[in-house]
């Protein structure tokens, strides 16, 4: 293994260094390549610095400083919210720990099927969001409607790109039906897609039921992935069925 990036001083022939991994008898190429790309991930560094649970959380934190949906107050739904870097963003931002005296109390509550370890100010439950009985689990929970249902949820891999484009896109429209169960009225969705075509009927049913449905694609998305986020505002109601 390498050393450490480090930058050139000055002068010709400066450069950036990166970490390079050597393939190490019995592991996979692909293994390496994903362990080579970890270590030269600036946000992965940061993740760790800063104390969140995963790089993840800086898409939020993107997508939150550009369309301020996670303000003091807010009610939060984080579907699939293992492994909890999610909730760490929206706790502070929402005030669920009551730490801005002069702010009203958020809330933040994670769903996930697997245990998740506890997140200091937002509740977490195990649970199966697409069961019956969920929609009302989650206004229970809360002691009324969300102002915001979000997801960074992925079904597992697949191997075949369109199989996994699918796959992503029915779980964002079961997400999206949750969100239409529990909603406030002009609360917001937030959810990972693919692009990749398949996605067509899932924006038509969001533009009906939010004034303003974006698409976006954080700096901390990877560029060689074709994920990017759904942000739907302005709940107005559920839409009506096709």
């Amino acid at each position: 293994m390498g050393k450490t990036p480090v930058k050139g001083s000055s002068g010709r022939g400066q450069r950036d260094l990166t970490v390079k991994v050597k393939t190490a008898k019995g592991r996979k190429l692909s293994s390496t390549l994903w362990l080579e790309r970890q270590l030269n991930d600036p946000y992965v560094s940061r993740a760790k610095s800063e104390g969140y649970r995963g790089r993840a959380a800086f898409k939020l934190i993107e997508l939150d400083d550009k369309f301020r949906f996670l303000v003091p107050g807010a009610r939060v739904v984080d579907l699939g919210s293992a492994p909890g870097g999610w909730a760490q963003v929206a706790v502070p931002r929402v005030n669920a720990l009551g730490e801005k005296a002069n702010k009203p109390r958020g809330r933040v509550l994670g769903l996930d099927l697997q245990e998740v370890d506890p997140v200091p100010g937002a509740e977490i439950h195990q649970l199966d969001f697409l069961s019956d009985d969920a929609d009302e689990k989650v206004k229970e929970w809360l002691g009324g409607q969300a102002d915001v249902v979000m997801s960074d949820m992925a079904a597992s891999a697949s191997g075949h790109k369109q199989t996994d484009h699918i796959r992503i896109i029915a779980l964002c429209e079961a997400a999206a039906e949750l969100a239409f169960d529990v909603l406030s009225p002009g609360g917001t969705f937030v959810a990972k897609v693919l692009a990749g075509g398949a996605e067509g009927d899932l924006q038509k049913r969001l533009k009906q039921a939010f004034t303003k449905v974006e698409n976006v694609k954080p700096p901390a998305s990877r560029s060689d992935s074709s994920e990017k986020f759904v942000v739907a505002s302005g709940f107005r109601g559920r839409p009506a069925q096709a």
